[in-house]
């Protein structure tokens, strides 16, 4: 009985190791200009605290104390899943480019595939965040966190992808075969991917045999197609091993789309960054020019226990906090429901996040989750009378074939 106790321990240190320190050395160079803020010999830090990654001794405790509670509890509802709607993922990109100059573009979207990873469809590009279609968050194949699901779009079924944003390098937001597959099916497909990552990743990616890749700096922006891209400050932290802790940098995606202003905050803390990037931005979103981010997609999950958990993972309430800090029109919870990374159970954060959003007035739609393989159309930000909603109402009720 001892045997298999300590057993069942190792095999979640095992899985704990794999999702917050992982296990596999990386050699990756970083150049280091030392006279950016957050930059340093070693690599790189916030703004706004000193670390927000933990100890050892504090991982090792965080491992006990779960084992000996038996944490995180089952869930009690699955989560929810839906069918993708192949058809109008498929022809967005064909219905934008068929419109005659002055008239009206299909409305954006976006599709949860699950965890971190969205399909956000706006501007005629379809940009694909922090994709991981593989069966376990891990650098091995036998251990580290699984899935609950399969994604909600396979990897196969995508429609062609114009970018791909890498929010920081651990590996369930940066996954080798999911970045290997996309680029290999692009060039199969003859349409070009970007791929947009933190300073220090693209060496790695080019490793991998990815072309393509440009890698930013905080504030540093890349252009693609009518679409602006800019990486932005959040509090995390980095590591793909065991001796590069912050050797790469990290952080959040302001996306200016003509019709639809988004935001990505990949994995973070709460902090002053959301303010800051409100305010950073504030000229491009005035009430005239139809005011805030229309879509931020926030993390909500993976944030238990609190003591260890904190300052890199938001709880629902501190994402409904950067939702108000970030001025957004309406924002979707993700990083939840796919794989259990920490102490809560999979579906407690959709709970947690409806008694944040009633205990700060919201209503459901301000701050919502979708089902795996859901997609909600956006209204397009572009103000034209009204044609355009009416265009993207004709849309949505259009044959899918």
């Amino acid at each position: 009985m001892v045997t298999k106790q300590w057993s069942a321990w190792w095999q979640r240190a095992i899985a704990g190791l794999a999702a917050v320190f992982t296990l596999q050395a990386c050699t990756q160079s970083t150049a280091v200009h030392l006279a950016a803020p957050h930059h340093d010999k070693n690599g790189f830090h916030n703004l706004h605290v000193d670390s927000a990654s933990q100890g050892f001794g504090a991982f090792l405790r965080w491992r006990w104390e779960a084992w000996r509670q038996d944490l995180p509890p089952p869930p009690r509802e699955a989560t929810p899943v839906q069918a993708p709607d192949l058809p109008l993922l498929n022809g967005y990109a064909d219905a934008y480019r068929r419109v005659a100059d002055g008239g009206a573009h299909p409305p954006p979207t976006v599709t949860w595939i699950g965890h971190a990873s969205t399909l956000v469809q706006a501007g005629g590009l379809v940009v694909l965040t922090d994709p991981i279609f593989s069966e376990r968050a891990s650098p091995v194949s036998w251990a580290g966190p699984r899935r609950a699901q399969p994604p909600g779009v396979a990897l196969g079924a995508l429609p062609p992808i114009d970018v791909v944003l890498v929010s920081h390098n651990h590996y369930d937001h940066l996954d080798r075969a999911s970045l290997v597959g996309l680029y290999q099916r692009s060039r199969q497909m003859g349409h070009p991917t970007a791929f947009l990552v933190p300073l220090g990743l693209k060496a790695l990616l080019e490793q991998w045999g990815i072309a393509g890749v440009q890698e930013l700096d905080w504030w540093q922006e890349a252009q693609v197609g009518n679409t602006r891209f800019h990486l932005t400050p959040v509090q995390h932290w980095s590591s793909r091993g065991l001796f590069d802790r912050n050797r790469t940098l990290w952080g959040g995606w302001a996306v200016f789309a003509p019709d639809l202003h988004w935001f990505f905050a990949g994995d973070t803390g709460y902090s002053p960054d959301f303010a800051e990037i409100r305010a950073r931005f504030s000229s491009a979103q005035t009430p005239a020019s139809g005011g805030g981010f229309d879509l931020a997609l926030i993390p909500i999950g993976a944030f238990e226990p609190r003591w260890f958990m904190q300052p890199q993972h938001v709880n629902p309430a501190e994402a409904v906090r950067i939702h108000q800090d970030l001025g957004a029109q309406r924002s979707m919870g993700v990083h939840w429901g796919t794989f259990e990374l920490t102490d809560e159970s999979l579906d407690q954060p959709p709970r947690d996040l409806q008694a944040a959003r009633d205990a700060a007035g919201l209503a459901p739609e301000a701050f919502f989750v979708l089902a795996v393989g859901e997609t909600r159309l956006l209204p397009p930000r572009k103000a034209d009378g009204g044609q355009a909603s009416a265009a993207s109402a004709a849309f949505a009720r259009g044959p899918r074939s």
